[in-house]
């Protein structure tokens, strides 16, 4: 736990922050903190900073809090992702988190097994939690926003645009590509919006529906990737090519 996070109700009026539970416990049982020691804090949507222990008792952490930092920037991307095994969405999650996107939309595929809308990862309060745990990770205090979509067809005809917005830049991950995402002009897009398919990948009609709605398709190399291995992978590789490559230049003239 890099970053102890605060919620509203744990300030009292006096300005302190009173936590028990869970994060007293690490306080007390893995940073062993003591009275006057300063702890790396954030108000969960707010500014991060520190906080003096006053207290750190069985059961109770009482800390004086000076919030002073603004938290990381963010990633300027948003998910539509096929639902994933429940195993693997609980360390999808907390990744995207720790990465700084925004929004995340779990949506139904063909290939999504109808049992993973019946799993206790998608409530809500494990969802919370699991993103907890990325932000605490990466120092960040701004939760993603997660929206579970049971229809694929519905949603990206009807609701896409009015949710995530037609100005983002639309990427499609999908083996039969051929052209390298660098070959995209993500560099300069205000705004990505990745489409990830399930293990297994989108099927032909889903891939198709996607593209006519603006999605490019693009490749990620010969190895075929778990989801939850290329959710890092992409988030990485858009940061970078955002961060430090120019968009592709047009044709040339001879």
């Amino acid at each position: 736990m890099n970053l102890l996070l605060l919620f509203d109700e744990d300030f009292l009026p006096d300005g302190t922050a009173h936590l028990t539970g869970r994060r007293a416990q690490h306080a007390r049982e893995v940073l062993r903190a003591e009275p006057g020691e300063v702890l790396r804090v954030g108000r969960v949507g707010g500014l991060v900073g520190t906080g003096e222990v006053l207290e750190n008792s069985a059961g109770l952490l009482r800390l004086s809090v000076q919030l002073t930092e603004l938290p990381p920037p963010r990633a300027g991307v948003d998910l539509l992702l096929a639902i994933p095994r429940p195993k693997a969405l609980k360390k999808v999650l907390p990744a995207v988190a720790s990465l700084g996107v925004d929004r995340v939309v779990l949506v139904n595929a063909a290939r999504v097994e109808k049992s993973y809308f019946d799993s206790k990862v998608l409530a809500p309060d494990f969802i919370q939690e699991l993103l907890l745990q990325g932000l605490e990770q990466a120092r960040d205090t701004r939760l993603p926003e997660v929206l579970v979509r049971e229809r694929f067809r519905p949603f990206v005809e009807d609701e896409l645009d009015a949710l995530l917005g037609p100005q983002a830049l639309r990427l499609l991950p999908h083996p039969p590509a051929h052209q390298p995402l660098t070959a995209t002009r993500v560099g300069t897009a205000p705004r990505v919006l990745l489409a990830i398919g399930p293990d297994g990948g989108w099927v032909p009609f889903e891939a198709a529906l996607l593209e006519a709605h603006g999605f490019q398709p693009f490749t990620l190399g010969p190895r075929i990737l778990r989801v939850e291995t290329a959710v890092p992978v992409l988030l990485g590789q858009v940061a970078l090519l955002r961060d430090n490559i120019p968009p592709p230049e047009g044709p040339q003239r001879t």
